[in-house]
């Protein structure tokens, strides 16, 4: 029973961490965020040194039912979340991208006349 409830605790620790990325994302904290995936991660693997879910007592499954639906639910809304971020960079790094091709075309040109006919 107590690997059970050793089970349980890390599957809240799971939920709580799960939890403080979700709100680092939305508040735009990436590189705090970074540092929670790997404790997220930590704990996952932490999970995985339990014995077979078929070994937990029934009411503790109960209890974590929940608990593991809240955590995949914070996981989509993260990574729907992450996917709206890289759209975000990509549209950045294109506009930078067209920026700078202007910028070294009209470099080039600054101080000259052109003429239709340099065209």
């Amino acid at each position: 029973m107590e690997a059970n409830l050793g089970l349980l605790q890390h599957y809240q620790q799971l939920l709580t961490t799960s939890a403080a990325m979700l709100a680092l994302t939305k508040s735009g904290r990436w590189d705090e965020l970074i540092a929670y995936e790997v404790k997220y991660l930590t704990a996952v693997e932490k999970l995985t040194q339990f014995q077979d879910a078929s070994d937990v007592a029934s009411p503790v499954q109960a209890q974590i039912r929940p608990i593991l639906r809240q955590i995949l639910d914070n996981e989509i809304e993260l990574k729907a979340l992450l996917q709206q971020r890289m759209d975000e960079l990509r549209t950045l790094v294109g506009q930078t991208s067209r920026q700078h091709n202007l910028n070294a075309t009209y470099g080039r040109l600054s101080g000259n006349i052109l003429f239709p006919t340099d065209i």
